[in-house]
């Protein structure tokens, strides 16, 4: 999903209950669910299957560089006398990242042929690895419903205000997606209403609507979150709160009919073609419940933004410096917009593909480290360059080859007290709804899940120097972490792009939402034998060229050991936390220490 990010801990004065309920959307189950499906018998009765024997193989066009030796003996600190782990190896990683990213698996969207091989060729490879089936029905599939909505939005959507009308091309200036499952979306002529960030975050006395009714409008409002004030919402560390997903919570608890998101790439962290190609095709949710919605979930360019103010006589400029202050109140655009759609719905099952490494100790083995990276990527799309499929070779095959690899090197090393766990979750780019949907039905209660080590876009780039950790200074996993990049030679840090909120843009937020902490890290960006900002470069190279767009494909010109350390960190630190006598605790005081964790 995204690249290396962190986020530091908040200080005991700064939690509130509220803020950790509303993170909380959907209540928790205490059972998995009961559909079955059955896994192919080997590997190569799955090659058979899907005709693709040269695929099956997955033999990479050049050989990936042989990994740097890694000091593997930090596993004695886990379990003293143990021998080494074995290693993870790069052609294990390039021979599925070449699978899964082909243009066969047709970027392997939710519900989609392209999405049932990659789990079947997921599961066939737990199985060659020796991994349990972990999943409904003693297989290896989790099943997760899906609701499908495509929405057939007009191609201009029309504003009026006392300087005349105004006409939004889609997706060109406008982005729209439903809110709601329903047939059909009608927003009669409403009120557009600038709410500053849309944020309301007592613990901060910070309230962004303060008294003004927004029931039946349009509220437009800023991506991110305050950052002026380093005391407030730790600065320009973003928060949850400056999250888009928070904006549409939020407003929707105003009851709000709309959403309109401005969009700037520094407070989104990426261009807006990015907002476009992760919108354009059906989105997916998990089947609704009772929690208000908005109708419509909408973003809009910088320019269309302004252009939406100047239409009833205000600047968008001066409506955000004073959107900086506590004092700031909701301010009446003066325009009115109205949209209607018809959405096309299905159902669909999905699938979060799930093996298990039994814990050697009878007590213990009901604990369980749980390895995480998503599998699906945006699938077929508008073509660019005359290419329309979103192969999603880094995000996130790369991930999920990951976990691939080091569940063959955990399942041929010393066996770990608890079990390791190793999943490849749906449905992360719709919203994380695959790890959502595994965290309210776990296999294992939240209470008894050690932490969660989330793979999401791997290092392709070579060996660093240093390993950025997502989510430092949240938890005791920091002593873990550090110990072993240290036995690597890599120094740990926070992240250089604090304010892009990663803890909550990948499947680690899932487990933090029912109190499981987690490791989330990768090299970077200072690279072995590369000029100072050389990584930082060509993140920003990738995010500009290759993310979320069809040219993210495998390239067997790639430097994978920097994917072999950052795999064999996680495969030390999983094997350190199995095999600990304590489970890792949250730091005092963390948005999420209060959350209760039933075993």
């Amino acid at each position: 999903m995204s690249l290396c990010r962190v986020r530091t801990a908040r200080g005991a004065t700064d939690v509130d209950s509220e803020y950790v309920a509303r993170m909380r959307v959907r209540p928790l189950a205490s059972t998995a669910s009961t559909a079955s499906a059955a896994p192919f018998a080997s590997f190569a009765s799955f090659a058979s299957f899907v005709g693709l024997a040269s695929l099956a193989a997955c033999a990479p066009a050049a050989t990936a560089p042989p990994a740097r030796v890694s000091a593997t003996s930090a596993i004695s600190a886990a379990a003293p006398g143990a021998a080494a782990p074995a290693r993870v190896r790069a052609e294990d990683i390039a021979s599925a990242i070449r699978f899964l990213s082909d243009d066969a698996l047709e970027g392997r969207a939710p519900g989609s042929r392209g999405s049932e091989l990659a789990t079947k060729f997921i599961a066939a490879q737990m199985e060659s690895s020796g991994l349990k089936p972990g999943g409904d029905a003693g297989s290896y599939f989790q099943k997760v419903p899906l609701v499908a909505i495509a929405a057939a939005v007009p191609p201009t959507v029309k504003a009026t205000g006392k300087g005349g009308q105004l006409a939004l091309s889609v997706p060109k200036d406008l982005v729209v997606m439903s809110g709601v499952q329903a047939v059909t979306v009608d927003i009669p002529p409403s009120e557009l209403v600038f709410v500053g960030y849309g944020i309301v975050a007592p613990e901060h006395q910070w309230d962004d609507y303060k008294d003004v009714d927004v029931k039946g409008k349009i509220v437009v409002v800023m991506n991110n979150d305050p950052s002026t004030d380093p005391k407030l919402f730790g600065g320009t560390t973003r928060f949850w709160y400056g999250r888009w997903d928070y904006k549409y919570l939020q407003a929707a608890k105003k009851g709000a009919a709309g959403v309109i998101i401005v969009h700037t790439t520094p407070s989104a962290g990426y261009p807006w073609q990015v907002v476009e190609t992760s919108n354009q095709t059906e989105k997916f949710e998990l089947p609704a419940g009772t929690e208000p919605r908005v109708l419509a979930k909408m973003w809009a360019t910088e320019d269309a933004s302004k252009k939406l103010a100047a239409l009833g006589g205000e600047d968008l400029d001066a409506l955000r410096r004073a959107a900086e202050s506590r004092e700031f109140r909701p301010r009446p655009l003066g325009a009115k917009m109205e949209l209607s759609f018809v959405n096309r719905l299905r159902r669909i099952e999905s699938t979060n593909v799930i093996g298990v490494l039994p814990g050697s100790d009878k007590v213990a083995a009901s604990e369980a480290v749980v390895f995480t990276a998503h599998h699906d990527h945006l699938g077929l799309g508008a073509p660019k360059n005359g290419d329309p499929i979103y192969n999603g070779a880094v995000d996130n095959a790369s991930g999920v080859a990951g976990i691939l690899a080091i569940a063959r090197a955990a399942q041929a090393s010393p066996p770990a007290r608890r079990s390791l766990v190793f999943m490849a979750v749906t449905a992360e780019e719709q919203g994380l709804l695959g790890s959502e949907w595994y965290c309210e039905h776990p296999t294992f209660p939240a209470g008894r899940i050690a932490a969660d080590l989330n793979m999401d876009s791997l290092n392709v780039f070579g060996p660093t120097r240093d390993v950025g950790y997502v989510g430092l200074g949240k938890s005791s996993l920091d002593e873990v972490v550090q110990s072993v990049a240290r036995s690597q030679g890599r120094a740990v840090h926070g992240d250089a792009f604090p304010d892009r909120g990663a803890f909550y843009r990948s499947d680690q937020f899932s487990f933090a939402k029912i109190g499981v902490p987690s490791i989330y890290a990768r090299g970077g960006p200072e690279y072995v034998g590369r000029p100072q900002g050389w990584g930082k470069e060509q993140m920003e190279t990738f995010e500009k060229t290759r993310y979320h767009q069809p040219s993210d494909e495998f390239d067997p010109k790639w430097d994978l050991r920097g994917a072999v350390e950052d795999a064999e960190l996680l495969l030390l630190a999983g094997l350190k936390i199995a095999n600990a006598p304590e489970l890792p605790a949250w730091t005092k005081g963390d948005e999420f220490a209060s959350i209760p964790r039933p075993r």
